[in-house]
């Protein structure tokens, strides 16, 4: 599994769980880039990976690794523009390749990859080699889908396996891909893998969470607005905990860019914040588990609190636009503003948008116990911080079923040779209404299942090639350094040097942005 960032990362290694047999070796990388997730990052965010054993990346060395240790499934857990990237660079690895200096595979040994699609047909000879035996390639997207819909699933075609999060999701998916003349065979509906935890038995108002996002809104007078609101909020309910579920730390990169952190925006607000406020960092199912009432603008999160049957609202105080992705929850009885929360109004969720959407899918399983989430016998916190973003105390989460922690393992009893079992889907096909959520990757399974069982797979087909795209595929596959034309003489060793002094310079920018500038403003702050 590769991921570009913390909640890709998240998303992939459950993703990656959820679809495996019995005893599977995942083998974790990242790839190096503006927003590589922090060891503490991957720590809050778990997932059931060793930390320890993870690799950080460039595109080039992920398709060395994958040609070398010869995995059976790899999971492409990045942004459009990288997994189409990643997908030409295994179809160059495993398509018949030319003997020719103008289309090579062996470019992958160094920091360029020559893919097929872009090959010059004109310089190929008769020589081909043997093409080798790929791996099941798999992709999704980590939440909601409310924009650059067509632009992302393009960039997606290709894998064998597209996961749609939702019937919804599955539908609109197979719509952009027939539109276009591709197989949407690929789409296959699933669920958030992150979805689980004890469904909400509350009777009492207690604790209020508002789920942050990195960049919606936008501006500073939206995110302070916000802020003010949660913090009036607390003042006019003293009775009620108020939390700020913050997704990183100051200086910190997530899957969008964070100009304008709350931490940040705490301390300067007027009045300062009541007692009984509070800023959170920790794992979001944790956090929910002590959670009366989810308040957000578009999180993903907000999902997580409709599956659980949390009392969950979208704020319209801002308007219900696009831009915020708000929009998306048209329909779901959800939407509500600060006035109408203050007042006591307690949004119900629709139960055919909630099944529509994926969040409804029945019972959890026995015990109380969320799939992707088992109990070890230790304590479930959230961790306190105060406005200056550093941990200040470990704090007890209430309501955590069983003493529970969450670490991403799937319990045993996954279908050995891939059936479908009762309550489960056909291949593709989205969970039936009412159907365990524990049921919902049943069909992805069993179509990994039966990949891994084909002797043969067929070359690695992405939409975008040379003929449909030649004026946007060059770009991305450049963008990661997966180029058209082949090194050649002393061009090829300027290019390795070039990309060595570039590779070197990377990282020293993201060394600084994220572990040395954090420190120089907390000096600049004594």
């Amino acid at each position: 599994m590769i991921a570009d960032s913390d909640t890709r990362w998240k998303w992939g290694a459950l993703t990656a769980r959820r679809l495996s047999v019995g005893d599977t070796r995942l083998s974790g990388f990242l790839l190096r880039g503006r927003a590589t997730p922090t060891p503490r990052q991957l720590a809050e965010v778990g997932a059931g990976v060793d930390t320890a054993d993870v690799r950080e990346v460039t595109g080039a060395e992920f398709l060395r690794a994958v040609e070398d240790d010869g995995y059976d499934v790899v999971v492409l857990a990045l942004v459009g523009g990288a997994v189409q990237a990643m997908l030409h660079g295994l179809a160059a690895l495993t398509t018949p390749a030319v003997t020719t200096s103008a289309v090579t595979t062996s470019a992958v040994t160094t920091s360029a990859v020559t893919t097929p699609a872009l090959a010059t047909p004109a310089l190929a000879t008769s020589a081909v080699s043997t093409p080798a035996r790929r791996p099941v390639v798999v992709t999704g997207y980590v939440g909601v889908v409310y924009e650059k819909l067509a632009d992302g699933l393009l960039l997606r075609h290709g894998a064998d396996v597209v996961l749609a999060n939702s019937p919804h999701d599955a539908a609109r998916f197979r719509a952009v891909y027939e539109g276009v003349g591709a197989d949407a065979s690929a789409v296959t509906c699933t669920a958030l893998p992150f979805l689980g935890g004890a469904p909400y038995a509350g009777d009492t108002l207690r604790t209020v969470v508002f789920a942050a996002q990195p960049s919606v809104p936008a501006s500073r007078a939206d995110r302070t607005y916000l802020l003010r609101r949660l913090a009036e909020h607390a003042r006019l309910h003293p009775d009620r905990e108020v939390l700020l579920k913050l997704r990183s730390q100051p200086g910190e990169h997530t899957t969008h860019i964070e100009e304008l952190p709350y931490q940040k925006l705490a301390e300067k607000l007027p009045g300062g914040l009541p007692a009984n406020f509070r800023l959170v960092y920790g794992h979001m199912g944790e956090v929910l588990d002590r959670t009366d009432l989810l308040v957000t603008v578009s999180s993903t999160a907000a999902l997580e609190s409709l599956h659980r049957r949390i009392p969950t609202a979208v704020l319209t105080d801002l308007g219900i636009r696009e831009a915020l992705g708000n929009h998306h929850f048209l329909g779901s009885g959800c939407l509500a503003s600060w006035d109408q929360l203050d007042s006591g109004t307690s949004p119900e969720a629709d139960p055919g948008w909630l099944a529509d959407q994926g969040v409804a899918a029945g019972p959890e399983t026995p015990g109380g116990v969320a799939p992707g989430r088992e109990t070890t016998g230790g304590e479930t916190t959230g961790r306190e911080v105060p406005a200056g973003g550093a941990p200040a105390r470990e704090v007890p989460a209430e309501g955590a079923p069983d003493g529970g922690v969450s670490d991403g393992r799937v319990p045993d009893g996954r279908v050995p040779d891939g059936r479908v079992p009762d309550g489960g889907a056909p291949d593709g096909e989205a969970p039936r209404a009412g159907a365990p959520y524990d049921t919902a990757f049943d069909a992805a399974r069993e179509r990994v299942a039966r990949l891994l069982l084909d002797p043969g797979l067929p070359p690695i087909q992405p939409y975008y090639t040379l003929a449909t795209a030649p004026g946007y595929l060059p770009g991305i596959l450049a963008r990661y350094r997966l180029d058209a034309a082949p090194d050649t003489g002393t061009g090829g060793v300027r290019r390795v040097v070039r990309d060595a002094v570039r590779d070197a310079a990377r990282g020293a920018y993201r060394h600084g942005v994220q572990r040395v500038a954090p420190v120089i403003r907390r000096m600049g702050e004594l």
